[in-house]
């Protein structure tokens, strides 16, 4: 676990404060510098109810989001490889409620009602959406070993159609909304054949804004198509999120098949390959950056628990002490927009920290402005003191504690043995093409490149660097490749080629044109074989 600070100093902070762990000292500040603001200005009525112990020390988590038929529970089962208590799979909405798969030493099914009084869970705060919800929410715990690094929440299949209009008896985007502010990921699946965002889906999506760092995309069953269908799919899928995801940058999408059955088309075995991958190092990476990600979501807590105080106490003071407040209450209603405006000019915020205005007027219709606590500077400075100073000190010992023990990364599962054997992404393809032959790979092809290297006029059996070049330039590689190129096939260094290394870095710019890339230093298994006989 991240140290506060090196035992040897007495595990002080220059406060005098104890930490232990980066964990209890995010803990310490929240409780003691940002929750008597949050607490003071009623921040927990309007905006996220208080954190508590297990928010901070729960494991990273994944929230996997999708219409019903997307793959949702197949995918948690494809990283698990096994069956968890609780899984339905059909064609038809089966998940009818939100599953928690969680580690536990025994296998079994904990329901909502008990879940959310475990103060080891990370879930009490559910509570609040009562029993229609408790009722469908149900913590799957299992002894999976990518259970010990993660947590997996699957959630009910988004509704299209007619469906839509059937009242799930419970607030759906806002409880999409509580995950979305405290898990490390969010997964939004997608099915090659099914891309219509219904209008319950674009809800669930606006849940999560402000959390769009967290947003992964999966457009699964996509071995269903063909390439060209697969990339008219991919244009749709990138239009329609563009439309309900409002950011500049374009949200990251893998493509693939993820579950364990044959590919139906297999023409892009390759890049499904690549793309799972990529997949796999983006999860396994959630452990190591879960303390940085957990500081991060205290900064936008605190942000906007200043903002939410600015608010309020500015509607405190502009209320009359005696006749008129309704009056007065309306024309506050009304002017909430202009408030932003005059609040971020007079304290210097950036309009961004402020919370969505119709929102804000409506929750606000509810409470008696008169009512509301005036402008406590003291508790604006404690918070401004711990972003200034305090983040800052946590944020560097992150960076070091890591250094000296880095997290685990995700194992297990469709995690195990990915990296390793014959069957790891790009084992046979490309550079490491003809490592396990005894034969030197490239002498497939040398009578070819031989008849290109004669007519280069070689000296003493060796062309110059300015014959080879207008031969290797013939590729339309950039420079700056060819000359990495050059680097790798001139073993002896001595600013020529002979005809092996010549045929070396044919074959090099032949790897590099199919898509490959380049290593930073030549493998063994590429060493022409008279130059082995040299180094020997």
């Amino acid at each position: 676990m991240f140290s506060w600070v090196k035992q040897e100093q007495g595990g002080r902070n220059k406060d005098g404060e104890m930490y232990q762990t980066v964990t209890e000292g995010l803990q310490t500040l929240y409780t003691k510098k940002l929750l008597p603001l949050e607490e003071t200005y009623l921040f927990h009525d309007f905006h996220s109810p208080a954190l508590e112990a297990a928010d901070f020390q729960s494991k990273p988590m994944v929230l996997l989001v999708g219409q019903y038929s997307t793959g949702k529970t197949t995918f948690i089962r494809y990283l698990l490889e096994q069956d968890f208590p609780g899984m339905r799979i059909g064609p038809e909405p089966t998940t009818d409620g939100f599953i928690a798969v969680m580690y536990g030493e025994n296998e079994g099914i904990v329901p909502g009602n008990a879940l959310v009084v475990d103060p080891k869970k990370p879930f009490r705060k559910l509570n609040a959406f009562g029993n229609s919800f408790l009722n469908r929410f149900i913590c799957s715990q299992m002894p999976n070993q990518v259970l010990q690094s993660i947590s997996v929440i699957d959630t009910p299949g988004i509704l299209s159609g007619e469906k839509q209009r059937l009242s799930r008896g419970y607030d759906f985007a806002e409880v999409l909304r509580w995950f979305g502010e405290r898990v490390d990921r969010i997964i939004l699946l997608f099915d090659a054949h099914k891309l219509d965002i219904s209008d319950e889906f674009s809800e669930a999506i606006r849940a999560f804004k402000g959390q769009d760092d967290k947003i992964r995309v999966v457009l699964n069953k996509a071995d269903q198509v063909d390439t060209q269908q697969l990339m008219r799919v991919y244009g749709a899928l990138m239009w329609s999120l563009g439309k309900v995801i409002n950011t500049p940058e374009v949200v990251r999408v893998y493509l693939g098949s993820f579950w364990a059955k044959p590919l139906q088309n297999t023409e892009n075995r390759r890049l499904f390959e690549a793309e799972s991958q990529d997949l796999f190092r983006d999860i396994q990476s959630l452990p190591r950056n879960a303390a940085l990600r957990k500081l991060n979501d205290l900064i936008k807590r605190a942000r906007l628990a200043k903002v939410h105080a600015y608010i309020v106490s500015y509607l405190k003071k502009e209320m009359p002490s005696l006749f008129g407040r309704e009056k007065k209450k309306e024309e506050l209603l009304m002017r909430l927009p202009e408030i932003y405006t005059i609040l971020q000019r007079e304290h210097h915020i950036s309009p961004g920290d402020f919370p969505n205005v119709s929102k804000m007027q409506d929750m606000l219709q509810h409470y008696d402005f008169s009512k509301f606590p005036s402008l406590k500077m003291k508790l604006i400075e404690s918070v401004d003191k711990m972003l200034a100073t305090k983040i800052a000190v946590l944020m560097a010992m992150i960076r070091e504690e890591e250094s000296k023990l880095p997290p685990p990364m995700v194992s297990g599962g469709a995690f195990e043995g990915s990296q390793d054997g014959p069957f790891r992404h790009g084992y046979g393809e490309g550079i490491s093409a003809g490592a396990d032959i005894e034969d030197w790979i490239v002498s497939q092809d040398k009578h070819r490149y031989d008849e290109i290297f004669y007519t280069l006029m070689p000296v003493n059996g060796k062309i110059t660097g300015v014959n080879a070049k207008k031969e290797m330039s013939t590729s339309r590689l950039p420079n700056t490749v060819l000359g990495k190129i050059w680097k790798l096939a001139d073993c002896d260094c001595d600013g020529m080629l002979d005809e092996e290394e010549f045929a070396l870095a044919q074959y090099l710019i032949k790897i590099k044109l199919e898509g490959y890339e380049l290593p930073t230093e030549l493998p063994a298994h590429l060493v022409p074989p008279s130059h082995l006989l040299m180094g020997s």
